[in-house]
This record gives C-alpha cells, sequence and structure tokens, in this order.
C-alpha cells in the first residue's frame, strides 16, 4: 500500500470515472486502474463497484476512503510541520465562494490581495454552499468565502463581518421613500426569491415572517442570480431582499430600504477543514478583506443574525 494508491482512490470517489481521476492525478488511465487493482488486491477488498454508471464505492469501500483521507490530511499536517509550512505563505489554493457573494466581494478584495501577495495564486471556484462543505471535508478545496455559522465538526470558521438584508424596491411600491421598515410588515406577496439551494434564499423567507401563497405580479420565478432578481423589481414586478454589498452604488438613490433595528444581517466567514495548516493565508485574506469593506459592517451594534440551517 503506497500513498500514492491512496491518493487514487480518493481522486476515483471524487471524479467517479476513471479517466477524470488519472487526468486529475496526472497520470494515464490504465496506470491508475492497475494500482487501484493492486491495492484491492493486496487488501483483499473490492473498493469500487465498476459495474455502476458513474462507478460506485461499495460499503467496505467507503470505509477505506475514508481512512484515506484522514491518512492523507495527516501527512500533509506532518509535512506543514516538518517545513515550517505554517509560516510561509505561498503556493497555489483553491477558494469556493457562494453566488450570492463572488460577484460583490471579490472585485473589491481580489485586486489589492494579488499585488500584495505574487506569491500567491487562487484558483476561485463559485460553489453553493453545500457543494464547499463536501469539497472541503474531501480535500478538494483549501478554503471557502460563505455564510455562517455551519455548525459542521469538520469546519473551522473564521468570522469576516455583518452584511445587512436591505429591501428592494421599484418607485411604484409603497414602502418606496421609507427610511427604516420592520421585518413585520413584509410578507412573502410579491417577494422574488433566489431558486432553492442559496442559503439566501432561505434567509430571506426566514425575514419575511408573514407568509402568503397568493401572486399578484402574474408569474413566479425563482432565479440563481440577485441581479436578475434586481432587474425585475426595476420593471415594475415585485420586490426583494439583497445584501448590502450588491447595492452599495444604489444606496442614496432610493428604493434601497433599511431595515429598523436590530437590522437582519447575515455572517460572512472564511471556512477551513480543521486539518487546514496555513494560518498565514487565512490571516492575509482576513485583512485583505475587511480593508476592502464598508466600515459600518462591523460596527453594527444591534443586529439579529438570520440563521439559514
Amino acid at each position: 500500500m503506497t500513498i500514492r494508491q491512496l491518493e487514487y482512490i480518493i481522486a476515483l470517489d471524487n471524479y467517479r470515472q476513471f479517466v477524470s481521476a488519472a487526468a486529475h492525478c496526472h497520470v494515464s488511465q490504465p496506470t491508475l486502474s492497475v494500482q487501484v487493482k493492486k491495492l484491492e488486491d493486496e487488501i483483499g477488498v473490492q473498493i469500487f463497484d465498476r459495474f455502476k454508471a458513474p462507478i460506485e464505492p461499495t460499503i467496505a469501500g467507503e470505509q477505506i476512503i475514508l481512512k484515506a483521507r484522514q491518512i492523507l490530511r495527516e501527512i500533509e499536517q506532518l509535512q506543514a510541520f516538518v517545513s515550517s509550512e505554517t509560516e510561509l505563505t505561498e503556493g497555489t489554493f483553491t477558494l469556493g465562494v457562494i453566488p450570492t457573494l463572488a460577484p460583490y466581494l471579490l472585485p473589491v478584495f481580489l485586486p489589492a490581495f494579488v499585488k500584495e501577495n505574487p506569491n500567491i495564486h487562487l484558483i476561485i471556484q463559485e460553489l453553493q454552499t453545500d457543494q464547499i462543505i463536501t469539497q472541503l471535508e474531501k480535500g478538494m478545496i483549501d478554503l471557502g468565502l460563505l455564510v455562517t455559522p455551519l455548525e459542521e465538526k469538520a469546519i473551522r470558521e473564521i468570522a469576516l463581518f455583518n452584511e445587512p438584508f436591505l429591501l428592494y424596491l421599484n418607485k411604484d411600491h409603497p414602502l418606496y421613500q421609507t427610511k427604516n421598515v420592520s421585518p413585520t410588515l413584509i410578507d412573502t406577496e410579491g417577494l422574488l426569491v433566489l431558486e432553492e439551494g442559496h442559503c439566501f434564499r432561505d434567509q430571506a423567507l426566514e425575514i419575511c415572517k408573514r407568509r402568503t401563497k397568493k401572486t399578484t405580479i402574474g408569474f413566479e420565478y425563482e432565479s440563481g442570480s440577485i441581479e436578475a432578481l434586481k432587474g425585475l423589481v426595476r420593471q415594475g414586478f415585485g420586490y426583494t431582499l439583497v445584501p448590502e454589498l450588491s447595492v452599495i452604488d444604489e444606496l442614496e438613490s432610493g428604493g434601497v430600504i433599511r431595515f429598523s433595528q436590530p437590522e437582519p444581517i447575515r455572517e460572512v466567514s472564511i471556512v477551513v477543514h480543521h486539518s487546514f495548516t496555513k494560518e498565514g493565508l487565512i490571516e492575509k485574506l482576513r485583512a485583505s478583506i475587511l480593508k476592502s469593506i464598508p466600515e459600518r459592517f462591523n460596527q453594527i451594534r444591534h443586529f439579529q443574525k438570520v440563521r439559514w440551517r
């Protein structure tokens, strides 16, 4: 049994096909197949059911793969300790960012981060929260930027800032000129929301306690894009809730209404697996983000953290 063989079965579990797993490991497909079969023969256990498409781990294989992931994490931690990697901040790292954060946070902090950290190369993927959690647990990505708390045993959360939810209205809405509005006045009649799978959707519905099944806007639409929802609202269809970073340039133009205190907010955090050792990278990322956001985000004293799980 070799470390390389353990890497092969983990890649095969991640991609569920030999060609993609081999490409990820930078070997030929026959090489990967032979090594996986050799490992199975050595331990006397079939790890994968090759008759299924895509292939799946057997029941015993799932336990072996789980243990293999633990072993490789411990090896990485040992290597980090020996080479003092916790003090080095260089290399290539994969960062997962949720879709309701990526378009608004990345442009404001990433240019300065790249300039200040020329030895760090970030591979950034836009992923939903459940995908980030799964890929952190599998070691497929290194860090995530998402909304917490998650309360996942394997995941460490480093809180960054509290971002307010705002009400986004068109000029014909009776609340258009209101400065502050209580969440108790908002119901789901006419509310445009993101599609299922987005934590922001669940938070928006949590804020709007008053529920109704009827609609007067002539259609029902669930989008994967906050910008699409904003565009519909500007055309006179319903209203929506937005994170403040998405309307920074619109705060003085009307139609963006703050909620009365305690303000509903979402907690944005960096998340990593508990085995992640690059503390220098976490701190640099944290410092760069905090320099780029409005100061008021961390000055809000009366707020309600809206949970979504």
